[in-house]
């Protein structure tokens, strides 16, 4: 890893364990053995820093779910195992990190989960056009809002008002809206793969 990836793994790991707000720049400094006026070198303030931080998990994020679209061919049987990522991304947003953003950087948040919606879109697209290649999925729907809806319902467990989570847990509501998704989008031969799938998964 190069040497400023391997600052900002650090550093999210830091931001991550203590939160956004917690995490001062001189407890940054502290940790790396530096000064503060080096840090503030590289960084003007601490939100610089964090965009860094969450552009590069971001990054480690949707590479891995890239590097699994090389590995598996079947588009039905690849939106199946992008659960792990999915989940790791939606459980992201119980974390220190991402709460105290909410709260005291909300800007910081709201260009993060736009990056966010439009780089994992584009992972869900890609998917969309290899599955409407292999006949799996249907062509009369926009794939890019498509993908942006799934997105979107996929992050909106923790704060919808209409989902009571003492009632629907985080799996059912992630397996329910997955199924939705796949159930909108696949023609006949596709919902065969499915069929396969939930069968091999009871």
């Amino acid at each position: 890893m190069e040497p400023h990836n391997e600052f900002l793994q650090k550093a999210t790991d830091l931001f991550i364990e203590n939160g956004a707000k917690t995490l001062t720049m001189d407890d940054v400094a502290k940790e790396f053995g530096i000064s503060k006026k080096t840090l503030y070198q590289k960084y003007r303030n601490k939100e610089a820093l964090l965009e860094d931080v969450l552009a590069f998990k971001l990054d480690e994020i949707i590479h891995k779910m890239q590097q699994q679209d090389l590995e598996m061919d079947n588009a039905v049987d690849r939106m199946f195992c992008r659960d792990q990522q999915i989940e790791g991304a939606v459980n992201s947003n119980k974390t220190n990190l991402i709460k105290q953003l909410v709260k005291y950087y909300p800007a910081i948040f709201t260009k993060h989960m736009v990056n966010f919606s439009e780089k994992f879109s584009e992972v869900l697209v890609s998917n969309i056009e290899r599955g409407r290649a292999q006949g799996f999925y249907r062509h009369d729907f926009d794939a890019s809002i498509y993908s942006k809806l799934f997105f979107q319902l996929m992050m909106s467990y923790e704060n919808s008002p209409f989902i009571d989570s003492e009632t629907v847990s985080r799996d059912k509501f992630r397996h329910e809206v997955m199924m939705l998704y796949m159930n909108a989008i696949t023609t006949e031969k596709g919902k065969e793969i499915m069929k396969r799938i939930n069968e091999n998964n009871q």
